[in-house]
């Protein structure tokens, strides 16, 4: 089992990069949430087995057709439980 943080960086809101993560999530089998950032970005906790963690962290690098990925930062999340589906959150 993975639990990943995960950063975004480029033109990644106003641009239905959080549903496409949501969809992206659901087709994965992960768990966890998605959020805007005040300073642009786009963060995320993803949950689930291994393989399925890294496919869904590899998808991040493209996003949808609107969308400009320039960065993807994974970093272990420590300290965060597993939830239930995958939801949106309000922008930190």
């Amino acid at each position: 089992m993975a639990i990943k943080r995960i950063f975004v960086t480029g033109r990644v809101q106003a641009v239905g990069f959080r549903d496409w993560i949501v969809r992206t999530a659901k087709t994965e089998g992960v768990t966890g949430w998605v959020r805007n950032r005040s300073d642009g970005s786009v963060e995320m906790i993803a949950s689930g087995e291994d393989d399925a963690v890294t496919r869904f962290a590899e998808a991040c690098k493209q996003g949808p057709e609107q969308a400009r990925v320039d960065h993807v930062e994974v970093l272990e999340a420590h300290g965060e439980k597993p939830g239930k589906g995958f939801t949106k959150r309000f922008t930190a």
